[in-house]
């Protein structure tokens, strides 16, 4: 069953076209990579998706979640739909956050859009997560974003868009500010809700080896253009596009050096 269908998605500022005819579909349960150097669309497409772009950006083209195109739906249908069918870990994990609110705060009103509980449910809820990515739950809660480290706001980040387990996940270089053994347990924190939900992830990386790892099914953009797609056995082993060639080449050897993040013991 496809929860993401992009046909023909076409990005522009002003004068100038950023992303190309972009079309792929991502299937109920998939990890799909979209893979690229930086500058090459990847995020644009991202926050297309998620009607996030600013209205300096026009585009064209359709984007449709199970089934249902998403330029059908008010700007109160898609705040609704953000969150809770889909949701995004930015790479840009501050811009999750004001400083005027605890985090907790946050994560209170983001479980108060989409979901009639209690406030101690919605407190325990919050706490859950938090402490599902390895923090503090109780003290995170409290604290505020100038407070906490950027690999601890980063998962603060990452607690909060997997919170209602949403049909389909954006994650934009994830593990950005994160240590391998945090790094891992995130992903794997990602892979286990995928495994129990059914959710489609959409995973943007220059990070070839997680590739490797995770992916499914794998895009390449280049300069707004998708050059190649196809099963990650497929692009890994037999690359067809000249630059999906060069990429994979500056992937070091497969060793237990350039594979120890596999290896790294998670302390739960």
């Amino acid at each position: 069953m496809s929860v993401l269908l992009i046909k023909d998605l076409s990005i522009h500022h002003k004068s100038e076209t950023l992303v190309q005819s972009v079309s792929f579909e991502i299937e109920e349960g998939e990890w799909y990579a979209l893979i690229g150097q930086s500058g090459s669309g990847k995020s644009l497409t991202a926050f297309a998706i998620g009607q996030l772009l600013s209205k300096q950006f026009s585009f064209s083209g359709s984007i449709s979640l199970n089934s249902q195109s998403l330029f059908d739906f008010s700007k109160k249908e898609r705040r609704k739909i953000r969150g809770r069918d889909i949701s995004y870990i930015f790479q840009d994990y501050t811009s999750s956050f004001t400083p005027f609110y605890t985090i907790g705060k946050h994560f209170d009103e983001y479980i108060k859009t989409h979901l009639s509980l209690s406030k101690p449910k919605r407190i325990a809820m919050a706490i859950s997560a938090m402490e599902a990515v390895n923090l503090e739950g109780e003290r995170v809660y409290k604290s505020y974003s100038f407070q906490m480290s950027g690999g601890q706001l980063q998962r603060a980040a990452i607690a909060l868009a997997m919170l209602l387990k949403p049909k389909l996940l954006i994650a934009d270089e994830p593990t950005t500010a994160l240590d391998s053994v945090t790094s891992k347990h995130i992903l794997e924190l990602i892979q286990k809700m995928r495994e129990e939900t059914k959710c489609a992830v959409l995973f943007i990386t220059h990070d070839l080896r997680l590739v490797r790892k995770y992916a499914d099914y794998i895009s390449v953009m280049k300069e707004g253009v998708i050059v190649e797609s196809n099963t990650k056995k497929e692009i890994m082993d037999a690359p067809k596009h000249p630059y999906t060639v060069q990429l994979l080449s500056a992937i070091p050897t497969i060793s237990d050096q350039a594979l120890a993040l596999e290896n790294v013991e998670v302390v739960h």
